[in-house]
């Protein structure tokens, strides 16, 4: 049985709300409802968004600056809603967590709660991020932040949900151990990779190449990487819409496609080894479709040019390869004794 039954399964909702929270947060910034409410928590100062017509008329006279959209708004606040109930959800984990229920040794409980305890830290900085991507209107460092700090979340509530599930789950099959520098590897390529699609996504970069695989019918067209990957800007400015010229923007894309096909590569031949033993072919089969699903995505982001629903696929099949990643990662763990006790017969 688990080795803390509750936590496990709270983990495990709350990895599902995660999930939720970064595709939906996907699809508000990719329909640029990002600064659909220009104020937070609230929206145009209310704890909705504005709906009738007086709202409407004192929102805009105390925000002249930002002409109320109610389609974009509401888009915003149901996002920060369910980010809300995610909060909640990790302060749960961590009073089930640190009230010490379950079987297992001292040191493996102690190991959950500075787990939890790290969740609880992670994700009142995401709610920082969320505050800042607003009141600095969309400034790029901050919106790729955002989302690297919601797969960091789902990432740690996956990883509590194995640490308190059954022991077995500790111990993988040996060809994931053989496998395990592989695995890293895999997983820093995808990290980096993904910190990449955020700084596109955050750029409005993604259509700067509308064509594939040449870019503006070139192999490589007017590029400024150094205008591109400047980190810091000032702040102060609307950063929606993007501020940076084509160039600087066509470098961000084509950086994120030559990440795109490292990450092809290490991720293809980490599938092509796991298909090839009986062992841990499912494992395999799972990475294959979720890598060959987010490059077919990846493609027509491009030569479809960018349709919502699919480029939010894209980003929720990104969180999908990254949970896999670490899964792989987990249970390929060298063995080693056992932390968890028995449970004690009663």
């Amino acid at each position: 049985m688990p080795v803390n039954p509750a936590l496990h399964r709270l983990a495990l909702v709350a990895a599902v709300v995660a999930f939720a929270v970064i595709v939906l947060g996907a699809y508000v910034r990719l329909s640029h409802a990002g600064l659909g409410c220009p104020d937070w928590p609230g929206c145009y100062g209310q704890l909705t968004w504005p709906v009738e017509a007086q709202e409407i008329t004192r929102a805009e006279q105390a925000f002249p600056e930002r002409p109320v959209e109610t389609h974009k708004a509401w888009k915003e606040m149901v996002h920060r809603y369910l980010a809300g109930f995610l909060v909640l959800l990790v302060v749960a984990v961590n009073v089930v967590a640190w009230r010490g229920a379950g079987s297992g040794s001292g040191t493996h409980r102690a190991g959950l709660r500075w787990l939890a305890g790290l969740l609880l830290v992670l994700i009142l900085f995401q709610a920082a991020l969320g505050m800042w991507t607003v009141t600095l209107k969309l400034k790029p460092v901050i919106v790729m932040g955002h989302l690297l700090g919601g797969l960091a979340t789902l990432g740690l509530l996956l990883w509590l949900s194995w640490r308190s599930g059954r022991q077995g789950a500790a111990a993988g099959p040996r060809p994931l151990t053989a496998l395990r520098a592989l695995i890293l590897a895999g997983l820093a390529v995808l990290i980096l990779q993904l910190a990449l699609g955020g700084w596109t996504s955050a750029n409005y970069a993604a259509l700067a190449c509308p064509d594939f695989p040449a870019c503006q019918g070139q192999l490589w067209p007017a590029t400024d990487f150094g205008e591109g990957f400047v980190l810091w800007r000032e702040i102060g400015v609307d950063y929606e819409g993007g501020v940076l010229d084509l160039p600087a923007r066509t470098a961000i894309h084509l950086a994120h496609r030559i990440g795109a096909l490292a990450t092809l590569l290490v991720l293809g031949l980490l599938a092509i080894r796991l298909l090839r033993d009986p062992a841990v072919r499912r494992e395999g089969a799972v990475l294959a479709v979720l890598l060959g699903a987010q490059i077919l995505l990846g493609i027509q982001n491009v030569l479809l040019g960018l349709p919502l629903l699919n480029a939010a696929a894209h980003n929720g099949t990104g969180a999908l390869l990254l949970a896999m990643l670490l899964w792989l990662t987990y249970r390929s763990r060298p063995s080693r004794s056992a932390p968890v006790a028995a449970t004690v017969s009663g």
